[in-house]
């Protein structure tokens, strides 16, 4: 056991308080260590933003409570509430294989031989790579169940394309799947790549664990997740063999001719096949030992079958082939909606988004939805939405350029941009009805109706992977405008649900192309603090700092000061999460003498006593770091009383938190006691769970018998 104030055992406060600050409470407490921090070395100590720097932050707070015994207490206070994330570890497991599996063994014993092999400290290892269609996805799973006993501490599967989210995950985004499948809630997810790797690490260190990384497209993308776990067994599917990535590499190719036969009969029942038996060799023969296009063939099996060319082009692989060949058959709604719904490539398809592609009505497009899905030209990815297969995909592409032509692939382009972005902005208008960072509507259009502000959340939530690939669509075609509107859309997810790793990329693009199109105006301004709140959220400061001082720049240029305030008063909130108290300190007075510039008459005028009360509340945190505790009382008192007038019960009890911590800094336990609880009862009807979490550490803090 380490001794509790051991520099491992400071190490390992600090690193868990900083993996916790994905929730309001984890940030709290990582404030709340900077002050504590900053008093024991009786000066500013940065905040660690890797593992090496949190250990020199540890070696500072090591030998600063060596001689005294009550930092030594105030720190073993503060530890004692500090819980490392991820408590509870779930059981994940594999769906259930098919019934018609067929073929594969050599690949199944070679995965046993692996599975079996004596731990010698290389990670237990298999690549299963071969063309699409041919069933490494399938493999790989039906491994996984037949072996399920070897695993007793779970299976986890993830899908590196993004599933919904987008483009393809980054090992970020891979490590932050993993431990969501491992039963680790959004609010415990730790933001950074670093923290997310050693938490994986410290969870797979003694279990027995099968982790399937399906559709990789790099080493880089699946190695953060490879570690030496003696018994963690790690599969990695790809589409071809892997460069740099040391495993052992297991071909997956076309079944041979008996066991496509097999196959086909396994999907087929005997009268049927029986009946079809004159078409069977030829429609085999097409199929060319891929299973994706065997079992694609089942529902056109009494259909004469075309010719198999004689010798296979890339317009003519198994995959295709077997989409021409379903795509002959479909009626011609269906076969319309097919092409122009496949041009914008959604990671997630839904009856309205196919509807917006095909110029159709939803329940119209919700029928013929269906009926390529029974064709197998359309996967179904659950929750009524639906993806393309990659070689399907570019068959639907190459049909609608022929039969539609460039015309009607481009205004169905238009539509699909054009609905995402009326339905992001009416989402986000409904969010936050109060924020005059939402854009407006685009011009001439009515707002798509949403039952409430959960409901919109929802949607904008749903929508988030294709709302990044419509922005990046926009993009491509020089559409800044519809660019930045949807940028600014994103806000309400960002303020309220996360999804900071999800969103980084689009809001990139935002920026760029207000830089290039809008410089020095309000939108610029507004997306360059999105886009430093995401890098903050990501603990990417540096960057988060340029980001919020072009923000500063932009709205100061449009002659905007509310947002002009607000940049700076968010870079002073970058500035408490570095442990930089006095500079935040100063960026909040800054803001102060901003908001001053604001008439009663002029926009914004209505906000400013809220804004200026959130500004004392912030004042009254930087005071507290920098150990002035008077005068932070005194600062979060007065932001107190107006959120009691006003019946901010969650910013009320904020509040109360900030007060009740500037108490048990100075040991005043018997008054920081009734804030706490003020603060828990104003809560307990919100069910902020990890605020309350929090709160309880605190009053237990508080209760605590101390030594005379």
């Amino acid at each position: 056991m380490l001794e509790p104030m051991s520099v491992a055992a400071v190490a390992g406060v600090l690193g868990a308080v900083g993996s916790g600050m994905a929730n309001e409470a984890g940030k709290w407490a990582w404030e709340s260590a900077g002050g504590l921090v900053r008093r024991i070395a009786g000066r500013e100590v940065a905040a660690p933003a890797n593992p090496a720097e949190v250990e020199a932050v540890a070696r500072v707070v090591h030998e600063g409570v060596l001689g005294d015994p009550r930092l030594a207490r105030a720190w073993a206070e503060f530890a004692v509430g500090v819980r490392p994330p991820g408590g509870t570890v779930g059981r994940p497991t594999l769906p259930p294989s098919i019934r018609s599996f067929t073929d594969r063994r050599d690949a199944l014993k070679r995965l046993d031989e692996e599975a079996r092999r004596k731990s010698d400290g290389r990670p237990r290892l298999a690549l299963l790579y071969g063309p699409e269609g041919m069933g490494v996805t399938t493999l790989a799973t039906h491994w996984g169940v037949r072996a399920a006993e070897r695993f007793p501490d779970g299976q986890i599967h993830v899908d590196l394309r993004g599933g919904g989210t987008g483009a393809p995950l980054d090992a970020a985004r891979v490590l932050g799947e993993v431990l969501r499948q491992l039963g680790l809630p959004d609010e415990e997810l730790p933001p950074a790549f670093a923290e997310r790797q050693q938490l994986f690490r410290r969870y797979a260190a003694d279990r027995r664990l099968l982790v399937i990384l399906d559709h990789a497209r790099s080493a880089a993308q699946v190695e953060p997740v490879i570690g030496s776990a003696p018994e963690v067994f790690t599969i990695v599917g790809a589409r071809h063999r892997l460069t740099g990535l040391d495993a052992l590499s297991i071909p997956v190719g076309p079944l041979n001719e008996r066991d496509s036969e097999r196959l086909l009969a396994a999907l087929v029942d005997k009268p049927a096949l029986a009946a079809a038996r004159a078409t069977v060799p030829s429609l085999l023969a097409r199929c060319a030992g891929s299973p994706y296009a065997i079992k694609a063939a089942v529902p056109r099996l009494s259909a004469p079958a075309p010719e198999a060319p004689a010798v296979l082009s890339p317009e003519t692989d198994p995959v295709r082939a077997a989409a021409e060949d379903s795509y002959r058959l479909l009626a011609p709604g269906a076969a319309r909606l097919y092409r122009l719904a496949a041009l914008c490539d959604l990671p997630a398809l839904d009856a309205t988004g196919a509807a917006r592609a095909a110029g159709l009505q939803q329940a119209e497009a919700e029928g013929w939805l269906a009926e390529l899905a029974e064709a197998m030209l359309l996967e179904r990815v659950g929750d009524g939405r639906y993806r393309y297969r990659e070689g399907v995909r570019a068959h639907a592409e190459a049909a609608a350029a022929r039969e539609d032509g460039i015309v009607a692939c481009s205004a169905a382009m238009n539509r699909t941009i054009e609905g995402y972005l009326l339905s992001a902005v009416s989402a986000a208008r409904v969010v936050l009805p109060e924020s005059w960072r939402i854009p407006e509507l685009p011009a001439g259009t009515d707002a798509v109706p949403y039952a409430d502000r959960g409901a919109a959340l929802d949607s904008l939530a749903a929508e988030a992977g294709n709302l990044v690939r419509v922005m990046g669509l926009a993009d491509e075609f020089g559409d800044a405008d519809t660019v930045v509107r949807l940028g600014r859309a994103l806000w309400p997810l960002q303020l309220k649900a996360g999804h900071h790793d999800v969103l980084l990329p689009a809001l990139r693009i935002a920026v760029r192309a207000a830089d290039e199109r809008f410089p020095g105006t309000r939108e610029a301004g507004a997306l360059h603090a999105q886009l430093a709140h995401t890098l903050t959220e990501l603990r990417l400061w540096d960057e988060a700092e340029r980001e919020a001082v072009a923000a500063a720049r932009d709205e100061r240029a449009a002659g905007h000061p509310r947002g002009h305030a607000s940049a700076v008063e968010f870079l002073g909130l970058l500035r408490l999460r570095q442990w930089r108290f006095q500079e935040a300190y100063d960026c909040f007075e800054e803001s102060y003498g901003i908001y001053g510039e604001i008439g009663p008459e002029d926009e914004g005028a209505g906000d400013l006593p809220r804004a200026l009360a959130l500004l004392e509340r912030h004042r009254g945190r930087a005071l507290r770091g920098l150990q002035r505790r008077a005068e932070a009382r005194e600062r979060l008192e007065r932001a107190l009383a107006f959120f009691r007038e006003s019946g901010e019960a969650y910013n009320g009890a904020r509040t109360l938190t900030d007060l009740a911590e500037t108490r048990l800094d100075g040991e005043e336990f018997a008054q920081a006691l009734p804030l706490v609880d003020e603060a828990i009862a104003a809560l307990t009807p919100e069910k902020a769970e990890y605020h309350l979490a929090y709160l309880r550490v605190l009053r237990e803090r508080c209760v605590a018998v101390r030594p005379e």
